[in-house]
């Protein structure tokens, strides 16, 4: 599977190495969408991959796939002329906290008949709560983020809880710090319904995420402890996997957990 992958930070830089180094089975980087091409000659030059500046002609490229690995703004100028012509894995999952944003990317995947893909990011139990779920059987689903104080620019000593309330005023009030409540509202039982908690918390320095479910299934408690990306200590590195983890499940005979 050739891969097109939009944006060139730590998580598209990760890919690109790991691909392309451990020569993984069935999956090759291909081309490189980016603003600044001499800003990334280097990094194309290394990895064997093709830039481009131009969105058109980067979707006419050699790919089966693309990785939507920028930031918000970008998804949602480039995902709906990707999805014309490529199926794509959003990393940036806070540009689907705009409805109408949600609501276009289901109508031209269905269309156009290309999957959206969206890697469970820096939690997990995703598809056991959307199991759970599969029959509305889900009543309740909370999460609590607990991150370093300076995370949120808090000057404080010990923890503070700075939120408390539903995953959509949570998104709107800290769009860059708790994207993981959008995957979990999508599989879960939205974002008006799912409660999160967030905690500032001096004495910690890794990003930890608590998520409860209850329902007529029983209960479940999932807890991660994230470590960092060591190029980008505001990125868990579990982020970076799951995407790996995605394309690599793609590829792979025996599908488990879908």
């Amino acid at each position: 599977m050739n891969i097109g992958i939009i944006g060139a930070g730590s998580i598209a830089t990760f890919i690109i190495k790991e691909i392309q180094q451990m020569q993984l089975d069935g999956l090759k980087v291909k081309s490189l969408f980016v603003r600044n091409l001499k800003k990334y000659e280097q990094l194309a030059a290394d990895y064997g991959v093709q830039l481009f500046n131009d969105i058109d002609q980067f979707l006419e490229s050699d790919i089966d796939i693309v990785v939507e690995a920028a930031n918000v703004a970008t998804a949602h100028q480039h995902v709906p002329k990707v999805l014309e012509k490529k199926e794509v894995i959003i990393i940036s999952i806070g540009a689907l906290a705009d409805e109408a944003f949600l609501e276009e990317v289901k109508f031209l995947g269905k269309k156009h008949k290309h999957s959206i893909y969206l890697p469970s990011g820096a939690i997990g139990g995703i598809d056991a709560i959307q199991n759970a779920n599969g029959l509305g059987e889900l009543k309740r689903v909370s999460l609590t983020t607990r991150k370093p104080a300076h995370s949120f620019g808090e000057d404080i000593v010990g923890e503070k809880v700075i939120f408390q309330g539903s995953a959509a005023e949570a998104i709107e009030k800290f769009p860059k710090n708790i994207n993981v409540s959008i995957v979990l509202s999508l599989a879960g039982i939205g974002v008006e319904n799912t409660k999160v908690e967030i905690i500032a918390d001096s004495t910690v320095t890794k990003n930890h995420h608590q998520i409860q479910a209850e329902g007529t299934f029983g209960s479940m408690t999932f807890q991660i402890e994230n470590e960092p990306m060591r190029t980008n200590p505001n990125t868990s590195m579990l982020a970076a996997l799951s995407v790996l983890g995605t394309l690599k499940k793609l590829q792979s005979t025996i599908k488990i957990g879908l």
